[in-house]
């Protein structure tokens, strides 16, 4: 069975940082894109960022310029900089393998 794992959530302060990581159990972790999206209450999942297997990379207009999408296929994981953060960017942030798979997702709080 192939799991997604998320890590990383938390609490922080508008402004602050966080980065959050994916680590994945399948094999061939490098021929699938790897995306992030996120939940907030009471909305619906939304797309964040995308990295392909050959490292093209997608990002929400809200978030480009503050989050950075990067992946270590030697360590089957994807990784979600996120820099800059504001009180909107809080939500549940989750990890697919192709659209496919999908983590048990990690809680990103935003707030002073």
């Amino acid at each position: 069975q192939v799991d997604v794992v998320e890590s990383g959530g938390g609490l922080v302060q508008p402004g602050g940082s966080l980065t959050l990581s994916c680590i994945d159990s399948g094999p061939r972790f490098e021929i699938y894109t790897m995306t992030w999206y996120r939940q907030a209450p009471g909305k619906p999942r939304e797309f964040v960022a995308e990295i392909s297997s050959r490292g093209a990379i997608d990002y929400l207009d809200s978030v480009k310029g503050r989050f950075t999408i990067s992946r270590d296929n030697g360590k089957k994981t994807v990784f979600l900089q996120m820099d800059s953060l504001r009180p909107e960017d809080t939500a549940v942030y989750y990890c697919t393998r192709n659209r496919q798979i999908w983590g048990q997702g990690t809680q990103v709080t935003v707030s002073s």
